[in-house]
């Protein structure tokens, strides 16, 4: 018979009681929500005066009782729906797992490199890694609200239908004349560069 860890016991503990689900979502809406508010400063700013003195203003600062409260009241909305609080703990935990893979393609890079400075991405790996982050984020939130696998299920069912194909066939075009205009642009340029300094 295994025996389970007290460490792992007091995970299932805290499980039970509602950490991951009611505690740690609450938590994490507030302060996302209340560092966005300080930051925006939607609701105003206040003068606050140094030892009553109203013509001498010490600072100026944000509304912080309206965004604590308006911050609060959005983490209980949050925390009120399983559905969101579903999205958010499985959406997290991809995110960390695409920044574990980010973090290790770095190192990997990192081996092959030569030299004093700090390592650093060139720019053009910057932009890839950019857009793959950008594509993963929002696969994994969709994936996590069940989006994809609607999608998922109709392209399946319907892979050979005129609509898919029609759609396959757009997406292609797309990318094609993407592809064919962004040359074209680029080959202009360097013509008119050519020119002017003839």
């Amino acid at each position: 018979m295994v025996t389970q860890s007290v460490l792992a016991g007091t995970l299932a503990f805290l499980d039970r009681i509602g950490i991951f689900d009611v505690v740690l979502p609450f938590v994490l809406t507030f302060t996302i929500v209340y560092a966005v508010l300080e930051k925006t400063k939607v609701f105003g700013t206040e003068t606050i005066f140094k030892d009553n003195d109203f013509e001498k203003a010490s600072q100026i600062m944000p509304r912080k009782n309206l965004n604590a409260m308006t911050a609060f009241v959005v983490a209980f909305f949050v925390v009120a729906s399983a559905r969101i609080v579903a999205i958010i703990n499985q959406a997290l935990a991809h995110v960390v797992v695409l920044l574990v893979l980010i973090v290790s393609f770095m190192m990997l890079m990192g081996t092959m490199y030569k030299g004093n400075e700090p390592f650093e991405l060139p720019k053009a790996w910057k932009i890839i890694m950019g857009i793959v982050m950008a594509l993963g984020i929002a696969l994994i939130f969709l994936n996590a609200a069940g989006v994809l696998d609607v999608w998922w299920y109709y392209l399946l069912r319907n892979w050979d239908t005129n609509a898919v194909s029609a759609i396959g066939l757009l997406v292609l075009i797309l990318i094609f004349m993407m592809f064919i205009t962004k040359g074209s642009a680029t080959a202009s340029g360097e013509g008119s560069s050519g020119s002017s300094s003839s």
